[in-house]
């Protein structure tokens, strides 16, 4: 019976590996409601603050603010990867790095260089495997992420595009869609466009303290760093599906491999009883 006795150790430590993804599992689903309540709250600022914004810009059209104007030739990239600082969270962390490696390679090809700022554990880790400039990065965010942590970072690349080390801001993350969708994509940041800035509607003014100039561009940086924190807020309600699916994927797995383990085992172990019923019959037959 050694053969019955290694497959009740393989059923056993199976069925341990599925108690910790069920658990897995469970933790997942109550991070991923909390990381979307979150994702949520943080949309009505961002829209506010972009609708302020708009509004100051059309206002005073005479100052152009250098977030708003558009470089004649890129030379150089700004890159801003937001992952998850842990794995088992399925495709995740993969789609969005692959989609980050193509671009890459594409402006390297045009001869475009390339900064780049790492939001997350996993895209650090790649992005100095792929001997990328890495300029600035954060990780250990934890489930809530805070502005405050992320700031530098985020400004470092910003000031960067002020003082014309790149020509163009990029940003690749993971947005949620559903529970049981999340697509990596890439959006520009800088220069911002007038479609993503929007149109004001009516007219609106202002009274503006010390000057408008002044109000625009804690305005528009706001205004960037509410649209990097809704990246981040997104990416983690991303993060936290993708892990709760695959971790019911790995517990479904684990419960059809305890299946056919227990019918291996069964069929063993009649397979044992019959032979040992044929040796006391043949036994007994030679006595008699």
């Amino acid at each position: 019976m050694a053969g019955s006795k290694e497959i009740r150790t393989k059923i056993k430590s199976v069925q341990n590996t599925r108690k910790i993804t069920k658990a897995m599992e469970m933790v997942a689903a109550s991070k991923m409601r909390k990381a979307q309540e979150r994702m949520r709250a943080a949309r009505p600022y961002g829209e506010k603050i972009r609708n302020v914004a708009a509004h100051i810009s059309h206002a005073n059209p005479e100052y152009r603010h250098p977030f708003l104007i558009e470089r004649d030739t890129v030379k150089k990239v700004g890159i801003i990867v937001i992952t998850a600082d842990k794995g088992l969270c399925g495709g995740l962390n993969t789609n969005v790095l692959r989609m980050a490696l193509g671009k890459i390679k594409e402006w390297d090809s045009e001869g475009e260089q390339f900064e780049v700022c790492c939001i997350g554990n996993r895209g650090l880790g790649f992005m100095q495997r792929l001997g990328a400039n890495v300029v600035s990065h954060v990780i250990g965010i934890g489930d809530k992420p805070h502005m405050e942590k992320l700031i530098g970072a985020v400004k470092l690349m910003l000031d960067g595009y002020i003082e014309d080390r790149f020509d163009r801001l990029m940003i690749f993350y993971t947005r949620f869609i559903n529970t049981m969708k999340q697509e990596a994509v890439m959006e520009q940041l800088l220069p911002l466009s007038g479609e993503k800035l929007g149109v004001p509607s009516g007219s609106w003014d202002y009274i503006y303290e010390p000057e408008a100039k002044v109000v625009l561009d804690q305005a528009l940086s706001r205004y960037i760093e509410a649209l990097i924190y809704q990246a981040v807020s997104e990416n983690m309600a991303s993060e936290q599906s993708a892990r709760m699916v695959a971790m019911k994927s790995a517990s479904d797995n684990a419960g059809n491999v305890i299946d056919e383990l227990t019918l291996i085992y069964n069929k063993t172990r009649q397979a044992a009883i019959t032979k040992e019923l044929s040796e006391i019959v043949g036994g007994a037959a030679a006595i008699g």
